[in-house]
Order: structure tokens, then C-alpha cells, then sequence
């Protein structure tokens, strides 16, 4: 009887072994090692999938010094993707913007530069001055546009973030938290194109001027670690040393905070530790590449009938290295019941990952632009055409 048990036993903990990894893996890996025994917080993030492969009193409130500019960047991003901005628009210096103190490009007050400088002062040299013209220059005053950080950090579900200012400057009840600064990094990457300037090692600002300004990257990860690519550093003397980067190797990104970090050299180490131990550990399985087609989505009365759908950005999923990936497929699924106007950002439908027929991850998907309401006579035209033509 007893050699009947402990064989069913040993059959139990095989079968938890062959079930569990991949729910594992989607779900978190917390584990028991400190891979960041220096900082006070930390986190580590696939981008896919938001799946934490680590993490350290992630949700701790902490002042987060200069990573405050990841939200700033973000919607420097989502407003050039909406229109309302150009990268070659010139943004003008006010006084308040130039009186910034810390990390800063030396800005004069009425001093123009292009949206294409002023995101490189930014992503490169941390400038204060920079980020509070960008803030200007978006909502006409930094008030309005840390209104508009607090309700993008809202709708992001970052439920330990509150700022107060644009650039990360010491200021009281301004903080956040590793777990936070990981979602909102994570929706930075959708615009990968960020990266032109939170990758780059140096470059110049007023190159052709009398006083060109030499800018070097303040994350320098992004020299000497392979596929570093942002994102941002932060100090102050209560933050400590922090740093939101990000890395990817062939398909794979993942997304590492440290936060209160005693050091620079430690601050460094640890993030390196972290991204081998997710490159070691881990690999992406793509699900849909960037620019395949979702299909068509339909639109009841709208001023578009049909609006086909791409993928602006890779969806996947995380697997173990060594794990088997035969089985996994996806079904896009649309909604068939919206009705104009539709406002750009709506969900509009969502990816569903499987094993076998067991669903494993889902991804929302969202309208790629406002779809206005038909008027009367476009209306009049689509219903004769279905009354004398056939589909």
C-alpha cells in the first residue's frame, strides 16, 4: 500500500513538473536569489507580455529623481503619434523653463529649439530646462501637463505614482515605484523609435553654433552592455542612484528599475545582473510581428466602413529556455458590435493567445484612429449600394 502511494505521489510532482513552467513563466518568477542586494527597490520586466521575472519590494513609494522624464517622453511620443506635434516644430524657451537647476542644457530664456533637440537633451543629458519647454509647449504650462502625467499614470493602473513635476526635481509627495516605473517604461517601448535617442551614446546640440554642446548619455549601459537601448537614469540625494533600462536581444526585450541604489558602479552592476540572468533564463515566442495585419475591423455608420489593422508593435510570449513551444497559436478577435464615432485608443478587440485549447495570455487591442459618425448622405449612398449591388 505504501509503495502504491509514494508511487502516485512521484506521478503527481512529474505531471506539476511538465504544467507548471510555462504558467510560471506567463504569470512571475519571483524566486528566492537577490540579484539586487544594493537597491532598495527593483524590478525586472518582460515587455511582451508585462510578465515580472523578478522583483523587490516593488511597490514601495519612492522618490524616483530623473526616471520622472519616462513619463514626460511618453507623451512627447503620444503627441507626435496624435498629430498635435511635429518633431521639426521649435519649442520656445520660457524664463521658468531656463531657471531649472540640476541636469540641464543650458537653455536661455527665449531660446528656440527643435522637438528633435529637446528630446535629445532629455533622453541624453537629463535636462530639467528641456523638460519643462517640452511641458510648456504641450499643455502651455507645466501645471496643465503634470495634470496629464498623474491621468496618463491613472489609465495606466499605476496606483503608487504621483508627480509633481516634469523632470524628477526634489519636490514633496512626488514619488513612485519600481513595479510603476516598469509599466510606464513598458509603454514608452511601444514607440520604439525613442530609442534613436535613449540609445545613443553622444551627440551634439547647437552643433553649428559658436558654443556647440557636447551631450553623453547618462545611462552607460548603452556602451557597454549589447542591446541596451534606454532608458533613463535618476539621482538626488533622497532618491539615491536609479535607473530604468531596457535591452533586447534578437526578439526578446525586458525592462529592469533599480531605485535607491548606493552608487553608480552598483547601480550598473546590478541591472547587467539582472538582464543576463532574463537572456540566460528566458526567451520570446513571437505571436505577431510589427506591421502583420489583424484584419478588418467594421465600423456601424461610420464615415469609414472598414478599417484594416496592423500590428504597431511585436506581440509574444515569455518561455523558459529550452521549453517547447509547438502548440501555441492565436485568434484575433474583433468586435462586432461598435458603432461611430469611435475615438482613437478604444478597445476594439483583443489577441488571445493557446497552448493546445488551453488560453494562456490575452493582448487588447485598440482603434489606430478616431472613426467619425457617417452624415446622412454617405449613409443614403451605402444603403442604395446594398440595395442594387452585392457585397
Amino acid at each position: 500500500m505504501l509503495k502504491k502511494w509514494v508511487s502516485s505521489l512521484l506521478g503527481a510532482v512529474v505531471l506539476l513538473a511538465v504544467v507548471l513552467p510555462y504558467a510560471h513563466a506567463e504569470e512571475k518568477e519571483s524566486g528566492t536569489i537577490d540579484l539586487t542586494p544594493g537597491a532598495r527597490s527593483a524590478i525586472l520586466m518582460d515587455v511582451d507580455t508585462g510578465t515580472i521575472i523578478y522583483d523587490k519590494n516593488m511597490d514601495e513609494k519612492l522618490p524616483p529623481a530623473s526616471i520622472t522624464k519616462v513619463m514626460t517622453m511618453l507623451l512627447i511620443m503620444e503627441a507626435l503619434d496624435e498629430g498635435s506635434l511635429q518633431i521639426n516644430d521649435k519649442v520656445r524657451t520660457s524664463e521658468y523653463a531656463a531657471s531649472m537647476g540640476g541636469s540641464q542644457i543650458f537653455l536661455e530664456p527665449g531660446e528656440e529649439m527643435t522637438v528633435d533637440e529637446m528630446l535629445k537633451g532629455i533622453a541624453m543629458a537629463s535636462a530639467n530646462d528641456a523638460s519643462v519647454a517640452m511641458a510648456e509647449k504641450i499643455s502651455g504650462s507645466e501645471e496643465a501637463f503634470v495634470k496629464k502625467m498623474n491621468e496618463r499614470a491613472r489609465q495606466l493602473g499605476m496606483t503608487n505614482t504621483h508627480f509633481v513635476n516634469s523632470n524628477g526635481l526634489p519636490a514633496s509627495d512626488h514619488y513612485t515605484s519600481a513595479h510603476d516605473i516598469a509599466i510606464m517604461s513598458r509603454e514608452l517601448m511601444k514607440h520604439e523609435q525613442i530609442t534613436k535617442y535613449t540609445g545613443a551614446y553622444q551627440d551634439y546640440l547647437r552643433k553649428d553654433s559658436a558654443k556647440p554642446f557636447w551631450l553623453v548619455n547618462t545611462n552607460k549601459l548603452v556602451r557597454f552592455y549589447e542591446g541596451v537601448d534606454g532608458l533613463k537614469t535618476g539621482y538626488t540625494s533622497e532618491a539615491k542612484f536609479c535607473l530604468s533600462a531596457t535591452a533586447k536581444k534578437e526578439n526578446f526585450r525586458v525592462v529592469a528599475v533599480v531605485l535607491g541604489e548606493p552608487n553608480t558602479k552598483t547601480r550598473n552592476a546590478e541591472v547587467t545582473k539582472l538582464f543576463d540572468y532574463a537572456f540566460s533564463q528566458y526567451t520570446n515566442h513571437p505571436i505577431v510581428k510589427s506591421g502583420d495585419s489583424l484584419g478588418e475591423l467594421k465600423i456601424s455608420k461610420g464615415k469609414e466602413h472598414l478599417i484594416p489593422l496592423t500590428a504597431k508593435h511585436q506581440y509574444g510570449i515569455l518561455l523558459k529556455r529550452g521549453e517547447v513551444s509547438e502548440g501555441i497559436r492565436h485568434e484575433v478577435q474583433l468586435r462586432t458590435d461598435l458603432k461611430a464615432p469611435v475615438k482613437a485608443g478604444q478597445e476594439i478587440g483583443k489577441i488571445i493567445v493557446y497552448k493546445a485549447d488551453q488560453p494562456l495570455k490575452e493582448f487588447p487591442l485598440y482603434s489606430p484612429v478616431n472613426i467619425d459618425k457617417a452624415n446622412w448622405w454617405t449613409m443614403m449612398k451605402r444603403t442604395m449600394g446594398h440595395l442594387f449591388f452585392v457585397d
